[in-house]
């Protein structure tokens, strides 16, 4: 199933898609909350709800109509990994990491599908990558590889928005990941038993103003989705609604020569397949 977070009178509510329209899931499913992040860590089985939803006679919205929000509006974390494909840690001129490159992304950077990113006042280097969003559904420390899975609620597109001068500017990349409006996410959160175990085997693209700019597949990535959840839930409570984010493949526009920076303007695409298409216009800062 699909699902999207959407405003409706400037409340953000958890909406079911159906085709080309969507089912609210608290007016199909009264018991729900009307929010993803308050649902799941309530513990309520979304996905079951979901699917009550989609049988019901409750009132179908157009899609196409409704103002959507991030899938998770506010997640208490956002993990990203960073040089987690063979051929993008190749591009930048290191090997492969012997550990995951964990970073931090805050909130406050997160905007939905078809909001603008932001190329900044102080920066003309500003960058895409085509990642994987992973959302976690209930609580999970302390996991082996076998099991990490089972704390896996869906997933989603994301592009991970990079100031590059400011990226490098300290050892840290978390200065140059963190600027307002660069953090698209979305459109949709597909849940996990709609794909292979851990998101295998998808292509994944970016494109900007048409033009492919990565192709890969997720089968790619250097550490999988279960292993990472294994590594994270080593040292920390992964919790519901928590985000990862998976890395980028080659195809960087820092890494092009010459360089490709995004400009007001343009349109970037992340397209994931039998998950969806995320598109994100750039404007300049005012």
């Amino acid at each position: 199933m699909k699902l999207i977070s959407y405003y409706k009178n400037e409340q953000i509510r958890t909406g079911v898609v159906d085709g080309d329209q969507v089912v609210d899931l608290n007016e199909a499913v009264p018991s729900m909350s009307y929010d993803l992040l308050t649902a799941l860590n309530s513990g309520m089985d979304v996905t079951a709800a979901a699917k009550v939803a989609l049988t019901s006679a409750a009132p179908r919205m157009a899609y196409a109509s409704l103002k959507l929000a991030a899938p998770v509006p506010r997640p208490g974390k956002i993990i990203c990994l960073g040089l987690n494909y063979y051929d993008h840690a190749k591009e930048g001129g290191r090997d492969k990491p012997d550990y995951p490159w964990f970073f931090y992304r805050g909130a406050s950077s997160l905007i939905a599908h078809g909001e603008a990113g932001l190329r900044p006042r102080v920066s003309e280097r500003l960058d895409y990558e085509a990642e994987l969003a992973v959302i976690i559904g209930k609580r999970a420390k302390h996991l082996g590889e076998a099991d990490a899975l089972s704390c896996v609620f869906g997933y989603s597109c994301f592009n991970d928005i990079s100031v590059r001068d400011y990226q490098k500017k300290t050892p840290q990349w978390t200065i140059g990941k963190n600027f307002d409006n660069s953090g698209p996410f979305g459109p949709v959160l597909v849940t996990a038993d709609e794909l292979a175990a851990g998101a295998t085997g998808l292509r994944i693209q970016s494109r900007l103003n048409g033009k492919v700019m990565q192709d890969a597949n997720t089968t790619d990535m250097i550490w999988g989705v279960a292993e990472t959840i294994k590594l994270l839930t080593e040292c920390m409570t992964l919790e519901p609604g928590d985000v990862i984010i998976m890395g980028t493949p080659a195809g960087v526009g820092q890494a092009r020569t010459p360089p490709v920076w995004m400009k007001d303007g343009d349109v970037v695409e992340i397209e994931i397949e039998r998950i969806g298409t995320l598109t994100t216009p750039i404007k300049n800062e005012t």
